[in-house]
């Protein structure tokens, strides 16, 4: 499922135009993405909690020459999913 399948099935399922529910989950991915970014988890219980981690740098290979390479640490994101979430599945 897309962006646009999704404000499709929320508009659907609440009844609310579109246009409402694209703005509401333009906010929603905003205000998740701003609060990672100050490396606090957003904890949505039964749905599941989106975190940081940090990778720690390792040593790659180039696929086109073959060699060697060291890919710096980075923090990304992660989802673990909920209980309610699972059960849904």
């Amino acid at each position: 499922m897309n962006k646009a399948k999704l404000v499709e099935q929320m508009a659907k399922l609440t009844k609310l135009p579109k246009s409402a529910c694209k703005n509401c989950l333009e906010a929603f991915i905003k205000a998740v993405g701003q609060s990672l970014k100050q490396k606090q988890p957003v904890v949505l219980t039964g749905f599941g909690t989106f975190t940081v981690i940090k990778r720690k740098s390792r040593v790659g290979v180039n696929p086109a020459t073959g060699k060697k390479m060291t890919i710096p640490a980075k923090a990304v994101p992660k989802f673990k999913p909920g209980k309610a979430l699972k059960d849904m599945i």
